[in-house]
């Protein structure tokens, strides 16, 4: 099985590249897609993040708190985590090209309101995930 680790070198210059690409889209009109697209990782990352905090741990620590690592730690394979994760990401995806493609504040907010609950769906999965 091949792996890739980014560290310290890969990955700054790919979620610098990803965040300007996002902060381009919503510049262009298009701030729902650019919300949509990045907000399972956002999810996971910010809600961890608070959870971490208000339990007092130290954030600046290495962990296993992240939900995809919670369904990992329960038992649920690698493939699995990262079969959901992608299949969340194709339908925020879908989210996110019709708001590109429609301009109705209803259909924006729909879709934003859309993506927190399969998003919600997922994390509250992996966090559940027990063998």
């Amino acid at each position: 099985m091949a792996r890739l680790f980014l560290g310290d070198v890969g990955s700054p210059p790919i979620g610098l590249l990803l965040g300007w690409l996002l902060v381009s889209l919503a510049a262009r009109g298009h701030l729902v897609a650019a919300i949509l697209l990045p907000l399972y990782y956002l999810a996971d990352a910010t809600i961890t993040l608070l959870l971490r905090l208000a339990s007092g741990e130290n954030v600046m620590q290495a962990h296993r708190r992240h939900f995809y690592q919670q369904a990992l730690d329960g038992g649920l394979g690698v493939d699995h985590i990262v079969g959901r994760v992608f299949g969340l990401n194709i339908l925020l995806v879908g989210l996110a090209a019709i708001t590109l493609n429609y301009q109705s504040l209803w259909l924006h907010i729909s879709a934003l309101l859309d993506g927190f609950v399969l998003v919600a769906v997922l994390v509250l999965n992996f966090k559940s995930w027990r063998r």
